[in-house]
């Protein structure tokens, strides 16, 4: 495989470790979501859900930054144009909820009738939206469903890349994951 097949290391890099905090969030999202309202394990659960969401937006903007830059590899050139365009509306899919998300998830804080301030990794401060509170429920509903969108499109990201590796044996999982050493 040459260089241009393979993804470079800062877009590994991006790859795995947004990957990494958007199941974090996930899971935390539905556990935190899931506790007795307003108690101590609830709350700081928040807190750290609205620092990773708030670090997953600013890494979602260097990511897309750094792919404008470089390009990712070409598709294998045995995909049918149908399968071309799921592969892309799928990426840019997941692109947009990486944005849009974490600022949605803004507008529900923003808009919350508890007028919690949020202290992103318990040291900087996040100011609120200048939103009104009426539309806390909406946005709330918008957030809930764009987690269940994710979930969805990361299932069939997960899945395609695995038919990918096991059933048409091909490089597409292969040129995201890092070279082992020899």
């Amino acid at each position: 495989m040459s260089g241009r097949a393979r993804y470079d290391a800062v877009a590994m890099g991006l790859h795995w470790l947004m990957a990494a905090a958007i199941l974090g969030l996930l899971g935390a999202g539905l556990y935190m979501t899931s506790l007795r309202p307003g108690s101590p394990q609830q709350f700081q659960l928040y807190q750290i859900h609205k620092s990773v969401g708030a670090a997953v937006f600013i890494l979602t903007l260097a990511r897309l930054v750094w792919r404008l830059g470089h390009r990712p590899p070409p598709l294998p050139a045995a995909m049918s144009r149908a399968e071309r365009a799921v592969a892309h509306a799928g990426h840019w899919t997941l692109y947009s909820l990486m944005v849009v998300l974490p600022l949605v998830g803004w507008a529900v804080v923003s808009t919350s009738p508890f007028n919690i301030p949020t202290l992103l990794f318990g040291t900087i401060p996040l100011p609120h939206l200048p939103l009104p509170r009426s539309i806390n429920d909406a946005a709330k509903l918008a957030h809930t469903a764009g987690a269940w969108i994710m979930i969805v499109t990361l299932a069939g990201h997960v899945g395609a890349a695995l038919r990918h590796h096991f059933l048409l044996r091909d490089d597409v999982l292969s040129r995201m994951l890092p070279r082992r050493k020899t």
